[in-house]
């Protein structure tokens, strides 16, 4: 997809306002992306100073840092972008997550970051760490921290994370689905 595209449909997700941290960080993110795929060294170049200077003076005010090198499924909502939002590089999100402020997704002091799944929702003040998988249709609730497998269809809370699988309203949603 074009990365106009692309920025087009985060200024419509984030309240259409070019002002908003959450689709200034993600304008970012996308920028950075594209500036890391220039196939001209010296455009590389250039594209990827002037990515290093927005993340200076852009980043350290959203206090969001996705770098160019995560990949974000379609639908990428941060939800609330008043604290910070941190995630690793190597980490892989699926399509429509949306994220609270003040999340860490990341190493666990190890290789491997998380991979995420599709319709996840991640709650304010949690972090996710280590090589770990968060299946699709998971709920993390406020202030969790998970460092292990999640299935599909859970509700993740505490910390330590207690994991609350096959929930009937998740799973009943996911058969009709299936069905269609």
């Amino acid at each position: 997809m074009p990365v106009w595209r692309e920025i087009r449909k985060d200024y419509e997700r984030h309240g259409r306002r070019c002002t908003d941290p959450a689709f200034v960080s993600l304008a970012v993110y996308r920028y950075g992306r594209w500036a890391r795929q220039r196939r001209n060294p010296a455009a590389r170049w250039l594209a990827n100073k002037i990515y290093g200077l927005m993340c200076l003076f852009i980043l350290n005010v959203t206090k969001v840092w996705i770098p160019p090198e995560v990949t974000l499924g379609e639908g990428f909502h941060i939800i609330h972008a008043e604290g910070s939002l941190s995630i690793h590089p190597d980490v892989v999100i699926g399509d429509r997550c949306g994220v609270m402020h003040n999340v860490t997704v990341g190493t666990n002091m190890g290789p491997g970051a998380p991979k995420i799944g599709d319709d996840v929702f991640i709650g304010v003040n949690s972090t996710v760490l280590g090589r770990i998988r968060i299946g699709n249709r998971v709920r993390i609730g406020a202030n969790t921290a998970v460092t292990t497998n999640v299935p599909d269809d859970s509700i993740v809370v505490g910390s330590p994370a207690r994991i609350f699988p096959n929930l009937p309203i998740f799973a009943q949603k996911a058969k009709k689905d299936h069905k269609a």
